[in-house]
C-alpha cells in the first residue's frame, strides 16, 4: 500500500457565483496541475442535505499528492503566481468565501513497524 497526503479544502460559494461555474473551474486548475503531474488526484465533492460540521463549508475539495514532496512542488508552482496557473487559481479563488484547510494522510503510515514504540 501506498501512503497518500491529502489536502482538505472547505469553502462556500461567494454571493452571486454560480455552483456548476465553481465546479468548472475546479476542474480546469485541479485538472491543469494533474496533468503536470504536481499533484496525484482531487475530488470536487458538495454537502448534502445540510448535513455536515458546523463551520465547515458546503463544498469539500480533496487533493491527493503522493507526499509532502509533491505537494511542496504543486504549492511552489502555483505560488508563482503567474499564468497559465495564476488564472486558474483566480478562477476558483474569487468564486469561494470562508476557506478553510487542513492537511491529512493515510494511516498508518506504509513504512510504520510495530513492537517498537516507546510511547
Amino acid at each position: 500500500m501506498v501512503g497518500v497526503d491529502i489536502y482538505d479544502i472547505w469553502c462556500d460559494l461567494a454571493p452571486g457565483q454560480r455552483d456548476l461555474e465553481l465546479a468548472d473551474a475546479v476542474h480546469r486548475y485541479l485538472g491543469a496541475l494533474q496533468a503536470d503531474g504536481l499533484i496525484a488526484g482531487y475530488r470536487l465533492s458538495r454537502r448534502k442535505l445540510g448535513l455536515g460540521i458546523a463551520g465547515l463549508g458546503e463544498f469539500h475539495i480533496a487533493i491527493e499528492t503522493t507526499d509532502l514532496a509533491q505537494l511542496e512542488r504543486a504549492f511552489r508552482a502555483v505560488s508563482t503566481r503567474s499564468d497559465p496557473v495564476e488564472g486558474f487559481h483566480h478562477a476558483v479563488n474569487s468564486r469561494v468565501v470562508n476557506f478553510q484547510a487542513a492537511l491529512y494522510r493515510d494511516f498508518p503510515d506504509p513504512h510504520r513497524r510495530t513492537g517498537e514504540e516507546r510511547f
